[in-house]
C-alpha cells in the first residue's frame, strides 16, 4: 500500500477510526513524503494480549504497510502509576514483578500482528526514569487542575466524593511526556484514551513541538456481550472479567471461545477483527439475514480466520475438526483433563465433584448447572442436585459446552 497517494492513504487510515484530530494536519504530513512516527503505548499490567488489544494493533500494522515507522511503547514506568481511564475508583498498582513479566510477553505477542522488521520497541522507563523531581514539577506546571477535572471519570468521582489519588492526575501528563520524548507525529489509542491523547497534543505544544495527531479505535466488547435493539451491550473485553480471547491461547481454545459469541455480536467482531473486504463481509451478513447461509458457518469462517492469523491455517483446520466432533456430533474432546479425587466415605456429591475438578468455580454453581440440565456423567444427564457418584471411574463428566473432565474417585 506504500504506493498510494496521500489522499488514498488517508482514506485507508480512516477506516474503523472513531476520533481523528485533526484530519487536515494528517493529510498535510502525509504529503510531506516522509515516514511518519506512529506511537501506541501498552501498560503491561497483565502478561497476555487479547483480541481487544489487536484492534489498535491492526491500525498500527496498516501504518507499517503504508511505509511509516511504528513505535511500540511498553509502559513499564506508567504501569507503576496505573491508568485511571474508565475507573470509578483508584485502581490497584501492579507490582514490579508483574510489570516485568507482562513487559516480557507483550512485545513478543505484539509481533503476531506487527511486522517486527518495521517496529521499534521502547520502554518508557528509559526516559521517565531519568526525570528528577523538579522535572516532574515543571511538567505538572504545564497543565491545569481545571482542565484535568474535565475528564469524565475524574469529574464523576469528584461529584460522588470518591477518592482521586494525586498520582492518578499525573498519569495523563506522564503519558504525554512519552510523545514529547519520541517526537511523535501520530498517537493511537482506544476511545477510552482520548483524553490522555489530547493532553499529549497540548503538552507537545508547550514544549514547542508540533502537536501530535490523535486517532482512536473502537473498544471491542467481550464474549458475553449481546445485541439489544440494534446496539451491542456488554463490558469491554478484559482478562479480569474473563470474557476475552488471548492472542497466545491454544487454537482450540480461541476457536471455541469465538464460536460462543452471539450471532449479533459476530458482526461487530467481523467489523473490528476481520481482514476481509467490507464488501465480502456485507455479502455474508446479507446471506445470513435472508437464510441462504447458516450464521454458524459465518461464525466459523471468522473464528478460523483469527486462529489462522495467530497459529497458521493447518492449526485452524484441526481446531475446526475438533470443535465439530465435540459440538456438532456430540463426541467428547480428545484432550480433556484427567482428574483424580480422594473421597471421604464411599461417594461424592456431583455438585462438589464439579467444583473439585475445576469444572465450575463453586459447589453452588455446580448445583445451578445441574438444575439447568448442563451436567452429564458418561453421557447421562444429571438432574438431582443431591446426586452422588461412587468410587471408581474414570467417569466422563460434562458441566457445560466446553467444561469436560475425565474423573476418577478414589
Amino acid at each position: 500500500m506504500a504506493h498510494l497517494s496521500p489522499e488514498e492513504q488517508l482514506e485507508e487510515l480512516k477506516r474503523g477510526v472513531v476520533d481523528l484530530h485533526v484530519e487536515e494536519d494528517l493529510l498535510k504530513r502525509l504529503k510531506e513524503g516522509r515516514p511518519l512516527k506512529i506511537k501506541a503505548g501498552f501498560d503491561p499490567t497483565r502478561p497476555d494480549l487479547h483480541l481487544g488489544h489487536t484492534v489498535l494493533m491492526n491500525k498500527m500494522r496498516q501504518f507499517q504497510e503504508l511505509g511509516h515507522q511504528v513505535i511500540f511503547v511498553v509502559g513499564d514506568f506508567t504501569a507503576m502509576i496505573g491508568d485511571p481511564s474508565g475507573r470509578s475508583a483508584t485502581r490497584p498498582v501492579a507490582t514490579r514483578e508483574e510489570i516485568l513479566e507482562g513487559a516480557k510477553t507483550y512485545a513478543e505477542q505484539a509481533f503476531k500482528v506487527l511486522d517486527p522488521e518495521k517496529t521499534k520497541v521502547v520502554y518508557n522507563s528509559e526516559w521517565l526514569g531519568e526525570l528528577k523531581f523538579d522535572d516532574v514539577i515543571r511538567l505538572a506546571g504545564r497543565y491545569t487542575l481545571a482542565r484535568m477535572m474535565e475528564r469524565d471519570d475524574f469529574s464523576k468521582r469528584w461529584a460522588e466524593h470518591a477518592s482521586i489519588s494525586i498520582h492518578e492526575l499525573l498519569y495523563p501528563l506522564v503519558q504525554a511526556y512519552d510523545s514529547v520524548a519520541l517526537e511523535c507525529d501520530v498517537e493511537l489509542g482506544g476511545t477510552d484514551q482520548l483524553f490522555n491523547l489530547m493532553v499529549g497534543r497540548e503538552i507537545m505544544g508547550r514544549f514547542d513541538q508540533r502537536p501530535q495527531i490523535v486517532m482512536t479505535t473502537p473498544i471491542l466488547e467481550g464474549l458475553s456481550a449481546r445485541e439489544e435493539d440494534g446496539k451491542i451491550v456488554g463490558d469491554k473485553m478484559s482478562k479480569s472479567l474473563d470474557n476475552y480471547v488471548g492472542v497466545a491461547e491454544p487454537p482450540e481454545t480461541q476457536l471455541g471461545k469465538l464460536m460462543s459469541i452471539s450471532d449479533g455480536v459476530m458482526w461487530r467482531y467481523y467489523e473490528l477483527l476481520s481482514a476481509e473486504p467490507k464488501t465480502e463481509i456485507a455479502k455474508r451478513k446479507a446471506a445470513c439475514a435472508d437464510g441462504s447461509m447458516n450464521p454458524k458457518k459465518a461464525k466459523m469462517a471468522l473464528a478460523k480466520e483469527i486462529v489462522a492469523r495467530y497459529h497458521g491455517q493447518p492449526e485452524a483446520d484441526e481446531a475446526e475438526r475438533k470443535w465439530e466432533a465435540q459440538f456438532s456430533r456430540g463426541e467428547v474432546p480428545e484432550d480433556m483433563p484427567k482428574v483424580t479425587l480422594e473421597v471421604e466415605g464411599d461417594s461424592m456429591g456431583v455438585a462438589q465433584l464439579l467444583a473439585a475438578a475445576n469444572l465450575v468455580p463453586s459447589t453452588s454453581e455446580g448445583r445451578r448447572r445441574i438444575k439447568g440440565g448442563a451436567v452429564q456423567i458418561d453421557g447421562e444427564k444429571v438432574t438431582d442436585i443431591q446426586a452422588t457418584l461412587g468410587k471408581g471411574g474414570p467417569y466422563v463428566v460434562r458441566a457445560g459446552k466446553r467444561a469436560y473432565a475425565e474423573v476418577t474417585l478414589t
